[in-house]
């Protein structure tokens, strides 16, 4: 596994453990619930090797990551059933392949335009974070 020792993804340290939660691993990534929650159920897939590009995957790992992002959308789907479900793979300042999972309801943040990486507006205690988890998992 190539790691990088400037990716919070690969040093799997405190900037990671600021925004995010891990809820599990699945195949070939690591599923995070995202401690803001404007978007309810906003989770993140991030893939296991410090890959840049989804072009840089060899066939296989493309259609086991896609596989992942997908099961993560599913999951987050029927958990909290929102209208829509955006994908975001940005990572302009931070170079690991990684999926954001944006569930996004009709009247409420955004809806009919591109989510916001960090709104820092809805933050959850603990037990509120634990049982979205538990929420999340019971439904992968």
């Amino acid at each position: 596994m190539e790691l990088n020792k400037d990716c919070m993804y690969c040093m799997k340290d405190e900037r990671r453990d600021n925004l995010m939660i891990e809820i599990c691993q699945l195949e070939v990534s690591t599923v995070f619930l995202f401690k803001e929650q404007t978007y309810t159920g906003r989770c993140n897939v991030v893939y296991k090797d410090h890959v840049k590009e989804l072009f840089q995957l060899n066939p296989d790992e493309l259609a086991a990551f896609m596989n992942d992002v997908k099961k993560v959308a599913a999951a987050v789907d029927k958990a909290f059933q929102p209208n829509k479900i955006n994908y975001g793979a940005y990572g302009d300042t931070l170079h690991h392949l990684h999926m954001h999972i944006v569930p996004k309801y009709e009247g409420k943040e955004n809806w009919g335009s591109t989510f916001e990486m960090n709104p820092g507006k809805t933050y959850l205690t603990d037990e509120e974070y634990n049982n979205m988890i538990e929420t999340i998992k019971r439904a992968l």
